[in-house]
């Protein structure tokens, strides 16, 4: 996906079952970031910084979802465990992230595998890709900062 491009209208299911739509969010910004692992020290980062400046993105017209590819449990967890207010897409057959460019070949540990790319869309309220942060881009401490530049 690129700049320009319209977002998928269904983005999938949250930690509770909740299809959710992008057309759920009409009229509103949405952040939409996709991350690689629940209670990595990273990913944690990143949810709690946006957790914590979410009176500030709602304020400006945004809304947040995150996704990624660990289960509903693991994301319902996650969410009570650091208080997160937004919903967590499991995307556990990788649909919507191989549809958004979010899945791909990483290094790790100089091994070649295949995984969630740290990306961030930033979607306006008729469905169309306006921003993107990928990979080293992202900020996980400062992301809301980012988004609100």
């Amino acid at each position: 996906m690129n700049i320009g491009d319209k977002a998928p209208e269904i983005l999938g299911k949250d930690e509770n079952g909740k299809e959710i739509k992008l057309s759920d969010y009409k009229g509103r910004k949405l952040v939409l970031y996709f991350y690689p692992k629940d209670n990595t020290s990273g990913c944690t980062a990143e949810a709690c910084n946006l957790r914590d400046h979410y009176g500030e993105l709602q304020a400006a017209g945004y809304e947040v979802v995150g996704v990624s590819k660990d289960t509903a449990a693991s994301h319902a967890k996650f969410k009570e465990q650091h208080g997160l207010p937004f919903p967590l897409i499991a995307d556990i057959d990788h649909r919507l992230l191989e549809a958004m460019g979010a899945w791909g070949e990483k290094n790790m540990y100089g091994k070649k595998t295949m995984g969630t790319i740290r990306t961030t869309f930033v979607i306006d309220g008729d469905g169309t890709i306006e921003r993107i942060f990928a990979g080293k881009q992202v900020k996980t401490k400062e992301h809301a900062t980012q988004i609100l530049k």
